[in-house]
């Protein structure tokens, strides 16, 4: 497997800067920027990568982003509502001066431990 990636970007080739530019004198061209494909796993998880192993930067990620979101949707559609049950709980707690004061906290509950 190679160490680079080419920028997935669908404009990544377009963009004006002096990086890009390839060719002799005469036969010019702006390539699609080459990126170093590093092995930490652990920026999004799943064992996915990086996302920036296939992006040069923010602007061809969201020019991709923009070009392919119903695509990118249609693999897992959302139908319902996603919900996570909490406990609202108040809490005391203190400022710089050691003055008591209270606020909300809001704490998951885990379900799947409770027997119906």
């Amino acid at each position: 497997m190679s160490d680079y990636n080419w920028c997935h970007g669908p404009e990544c080739h377009t963009h004006h800067t002096q990086d890009r530019i390839r060719g002799v004198k005469g036969s010019k061209v702006l390539r699609t920027k080459k990126i170093k494909a590093y092995q930490n796993k652990s920026m999004f998880g799943n064992g996915g990568g990086n996302i920036w192993d296939y992006f040069c930067n923010h602007r061809c990620l969201m020019d991709f982003v923009s070009k392919h979101t119903q695509a990118m949707l249609n693999i897992e559609p959302r139908t319902e509502a996603l919900e996570t049950p909490i406990d609202v709980v108040v809490e005391t707690k203190f400022d710089w001066a050691d003055n008591p004061y209270k606020t909300k906290v809001i704490k998951e509950v885990d379900n799947s431990e409770q027997v119906g």
